[in-house]
């Protein structure tokens, strides 16, 4: 690594133990020095116009608690929402407390209020003028990404400002300072020691055992590799882990959101690479979406709030299926953008020694219940003869990922010194099986939607088809999404060559899985379109039904009409004298003129066409002159 003085070089990757990266190497270490040209330290208004906007369109009475400052004292929930959650959840649950509010909801408001691309981080200026009393260690790490945004590598901001806030940046303005202390010292981190005749696991749940163990990094003899398992990472995670291990800051930054698209200002926006700068990497990123049952919108608002709890951005998405006629009443799935992120130090030439190696997981959420009971396990059954296995905890990613890798064989494990990546395809094979749940799942409701269009009565049961409609609209809308996942993960991590220390390719016994995956998917979003087209096709054929009877009725009232207008014309016409007695003698002389009056009057309205068409015929059109008189 370049020292703090000069600017750093591409592919400079030394240790960092012992250098400072504190703050003077900074560019820009405090307020009042120059700022980049082209660069405002004044938000844009318009901007978070759009989110103040957006608010005052809601109900007055959704507002989430807490005490808040003035310009954000009424953050009003819009009056259109989610039908499973929102509009049916009580009263008194639609109070989120400020530090579970997620980002980028109508309860947060307006996220750009840190700063957008254009300008300068509003996070890193109010931390350097009034540094966080809650964060007296020294932060070497975070420094060093400090000097890389701004030199060359400006994707890294939100990194930063991730490190500063704990937490997405976005709801820094949300949480107290005892909320960034437990955010920031959070941890949930297992090492794994592989040998050959033993798979050893080592749990760490503070900051100063993880330390002590890399604080000389060294390892008992036998060791072949060491794997960091690290569940929903915190600052002193990545300060620690990134100091020690020298870890590539970009394999932090790809794992802490789950955006899908972006704004023209967002600065959480994550461009892709090229293909030649992604093989130099040591670091592979996979997402995916996670599906789980609640059984009441009571349990989806709570899984939602547990989601907030975490430090990485996940969020859980109505599949907006939730009222067909085979489920129960008020129970639903959710599905959650999910990621995985493998890591392997690079090996100097001629170094010896275990491969020391980072897999960044999901926290899991554990309102509710894994769809179907979860996935298959990829382990085959044991035998009746041999010891029964220990139980699984199914609910947690973390345990069951360590779990299976506790599991590898004396193979797989002598495997890791010719390809480190053999420690990343367990954790694949639960990326398959989510994806094999969730394909299921799709094909289920699209299944059901298809039903809907073919059976009359559910068909009545909703009044039109404008429901189902919608409900399709919402996979057509996520099926190119998951395409995305999957083609990634299929031609950046499974047919990836030239991953650094790998002398054998131990992914690609998954690329048939990861093949037949993305072709289902496929098949689903062209389904999804077909089943639309004949969605559409039925509502015209409905629509033309009732246009029919509605003309019919209008036919009817217009025979009406016709009949008894000639007789109301007759019976005024007669009634012009005052003495009725007088009409007695006269009195056959209304029927003998009105009958023949009417009837040659619907005689008229039933063949006008073809009187019409006579009368075009008998009188020609007068062409006009060319100069375009007459």
């Amino acid at each position: 690594m370049a020292p703090p003085d000069s600017k750093p070089q591409k592919g400079d990757r030394g240790s960092m133990t012992g250098t400072d990266w504190g703050p003077s190497s900074y560019r820009h270490s405090s307020s009042s020095d120059p700022k980049p040209r082209g660069l405002s330290s004044r938000p844009n208004p318009q901007i978070g116009d759009i989110y103040q906007h957006r608010t005052r369109q809601g109900s007055q009475d959704r507002r989430y608690s807490g005490k808040q400052d003035d310009s954000n004292e009424r953050r009003d929930l819009p009056a259109k929402k989610s039908q499973w959650y929102t509009n049916s959840t009580p009263r008194s649950e639609r109070g989120t407390p400020r530090s579970m509010i997620l980002p980028h909801t109508y309860e947060a408001g307006d996220p750009y209020y840190i700063g957008h691309v254009y300008e300068q981080s509003q996070v890193r200026q109010k931390f350097l003028s009034a540094p966080d009393s809650s964060d007296p260690t020294p932060t070497p790490y975070r420094n060093y990404i400090d000097v890389l945004t701004d030199n060359g590598w400006p994707q890294l901001r939100y990194l930063a400002d991730w490190m500063r806030v704990s937490t997405a940046p976005p709801k820094w303005r949300f949480l107290t300072k005892e909320d960034t202390r437990e955010r920031a010292t959070r941890v949930n981190m297992a090492l794994l020691d592989f040998r050959i005749d033993l798979n050893q696991r080592h749990q760490i749940t503070t900051i100063e055992h993880l330390t002590s163990i890399l604080s000389p990094l060294s390892s008992d003899e036998g060791v072949i590799a060491r794997l960091f398992v690290v569940e929903d990472l915190s600052r002193d995670v990545i300060e620690t882990l990134g100091s020690h291990l020298d870890v590539d800051p970009m394999f932090f930054r790809g794992f802490i959101s789950d955006y899908t698209w972006y704004h023209v200002h967002d600065p959480w926006t994550e461009l892709p690479e090229m293909d030649i700068v992604r093989k130099a990497q040591s670091f592979l990123h996979v997402r995916f979406a996670h599906t789980r049952y609640f059984s009441d919108r009571k349990s989806f608002g709570q899984a939602r709030r547990e989601a907030a709890g975490f430090n990485v951005l996940r969020r859980i998405d109505n599949d907006a299926n939730g009222k067909s006629i085979s489920d129960i009443p008020g129970s639903g799935v959710g599905m959650v953008r999910s990621k995985m992120s493998f890591w392997v130090q690079p090996r100097k030439r001629g170094q010896t020694g275990p491969f020391h190696a980072i897999l960044l997981l999901d926290p899991s959420i554990t309102e509710g219940f894994p769809l179907w009971g979860g996935y298959n396990n990829p382990i085959p059954c044991p035998a009746m003869a041999d010891p029964p296995p220990r139980s699984s905890a199914r609910d947690s990613t973390f345990e069951t990922v360590i779990d299976w890798l506790e599991q590898l064989t004396r193979e797989e494990v002598q495997s890791i010194g010719h390809d480190p990546r053999v420690l990343f395809q367990k954790p694949l094979l639960m990326v398959c099986s989510e994806w094999l749940t969730l394909i299921r799942y799709a094909n289920t409701r699209l299944s059901q939607l298809e039903w809907e269009i073919e059976d009359p009565n559910l068909r009545h049961r909703h009044k039109d088809l404008s429901t189902t409609l919608d409900k399709i609209h919402s996979w057509r809308r996520r099926f190119p999404i998951y395409k995305t996942f999957v083609s990634e993960a299929l031609n950046r991590v499974i047919r990836r060559q030239g991953f650094p220390g790998a002398v054998q390719d131990s992914l690609s016994t998954l690329e048939k899985d990861f093949e037949l995956i993305l072709a289902e998917v496929s098949d689903l979003h062209e389904r999804a379109e077909r089943i639309i087209s004949v969605v559409t096709a039925v509502m015209s054929i409905d629509e033309g039904k009732k246009a029919r009877q509605q003309d019919r009725g209008i036919a009817r009232l217009t025979y009406l009409a016709v009949t008894f207008v000639p007789l109301s014309f007759v019976s005024s016409f007669f009634s012009m004298t005052e003495d009725i007695t007088k009409l007695r003698q006269t009195f056959w002389v209304y029927f003998s003129v009105a009958i023949p009056v009417t009837l040659i009057a619907l005689i008229i309205v039933r063949f006008s066409d073809v009187v019409f068409d006579i009368g075009r015929w008998m009188i020609p059109r007068r062409r006009r002159a060319p100069g375009g008189q007459g």
